[in-house]
């Protein structure tokens, strides 16, 4: 079993991970809090003139036609120096469409990919506890939205949203134009920094084809769980390391508290749980870059992803002690990245439930030894 990268991948993991280095010191990080604007907008055109955009959008729309592994590698670099760029997002919302849209949609996609247009996407009303607060109904030749669509990141901002939308069928995606008059935007900003926006609609009209086919909320699903879990994954490994580095210098009864024992179980209790991440994250992206259904990868690796946001977070919290919750110290900015990553999963019992709900269903080896239960894609 070869886990290496080759060596493209080991260039664009390299190339991402310098460019958000240069906008990611604590300096710009409290300018960027410091100001009012809704995104690192000089790193956000470097991604443009560096293609990081596009990466994972197909050739045919002017994408790099790059595969999730790559897409992944990327967001892990993010989340260790938590940017604040809406790279997945724009992209994800820009490949559903280009794989499950209306061919007459495809401008749109391909001003996406040259980053005329900012597209953006939220799944998180999926895992509310009162149902989708978007519904649709027939009308003419399309549908009818009344409700709302809760935390939609950069929704004031977009010029595309993808979003779920209750249907009499069942759930569909439906691309909408969030600053279309007869939708109303309330902006706000979350606690790791984020704007979002919560889009009200009271007999939006949108035609038959922005509503996507049923398979395509599956296809994003299990790629918005890599772009989250690898985020996830960079942001817990930069807060190990900034962990050990703390504890490596601060002294308690004339020794480093690294020398203690049970700090040190609790810093490799962090690391274990970062493995189990990356290992179930890989393996996800390895099933979708060959076109393998991942049903079950992707709940656990959700799972593992809020399990290890929770678990190393609390773990540097602790260990930092009064450090920790000082606002003036830059871990507090990861233990609000990785709570916000957990929640947008849809939490720990939740992706556990899912995940349980799935394997009650498909109770022989299948799922596991790819037989046809588990079908290819």
């Amino acid at each position: 079993m070869d886990f290496s990268l080759n060596e493209d991948q080991r260039a664009i993991a390299d190339m991402a991970r310098g460019l958000f280095a240069d906008h990611g010191s604590v300096e710009q990080l409290q300018a960027f809090e410091a100001s009012d604007a809704p995104y690192m907008e000089a790193l956000w055109q470097d991604c443009l003139e560096t293609g990081l955009q596009a990466l994972a959008l197909p050739e045919a729309v002017g994408g790099s036609g790059l595969g999730i592994t790559e897409l992944m590698l990327v967001m892990q670099a993010q989340g260790e120096v938590l940017a604040q760029v809406p790279l997945w997002r724009h992209q994800l919302a820009a490949a559903t469409l280009a794989e499950f849209g209306d061919a007459a949609d495809l401008p749109l996609v391909e001003a996406a990919a040259a980053g005329h247009r900012l597209f953006t996407l939220s799944l998180h009303d999926l895992y509310g506890g009162r149902g989708l607060g978007l519904r649709g109904e027939p009308h003419a030749d399309g549908w009818r939205l009344t409700g709302r669509v809760g935390t939609l990141p950069l929704g004031a901002q977009a010029a595309v949203a993808l979003v779920p939308v209750a249907l009499p069928e069942g759930v569909r995606l439906v691309w909408l134009d969030p600053r279309d008059p007869s939708v109303r935007c309330h902006e706000g900003v979350l606690t790791h920094g984020e704007t979002v926006a919560e889009l009200e609609l009271d007999g939006a009209i949108v035609a038959a084809s922005q509503v996507l086919p049923e398979a395509a909320l599956g296809w994003l699903e299990a790629r918005v769980t890599v772009a989250l879990a690898a985020q996830q994954l960079g942001v817990s490994e930069a807060q190990i390391r900034q962990t050990v580095a703390y504890i490596a210098e601060r002294r308690q009864f004339d020794r480093t508290i690294g020398s203690f024992q049970a700090v040190q179980m609790t810093m490799a209790d962090a690391q274990i749980a970062v493995e189990a991440l990356r290992s179930s994250l890989w393996q996800l992206c390895y099933r979708l870059d060959a076109g393998l259904a991942a049903p079950a990868e992707a709940r656990a690796t959700a799972y593992l992803a809020c399990e290890a946001g929770h678990q190393v977070g609390h773990k540097a919290q602790h260990v930092h002690g009064g450090t920790g919750v000082d606002l003036t110290y830059p871990i507090y900015r990861y233990l609000y990245w990785s709570r916000a990553l957990g929640i947008e999963l849809g939490g720990a019992s939740a992706a556990l439930d899912s995940l349980g709900d799935w394997l009650a269903h498909h109770d022989t080896l299948g799922w596991k030894y790819d037989l046809d239960e588990h079908p290819t894609l």
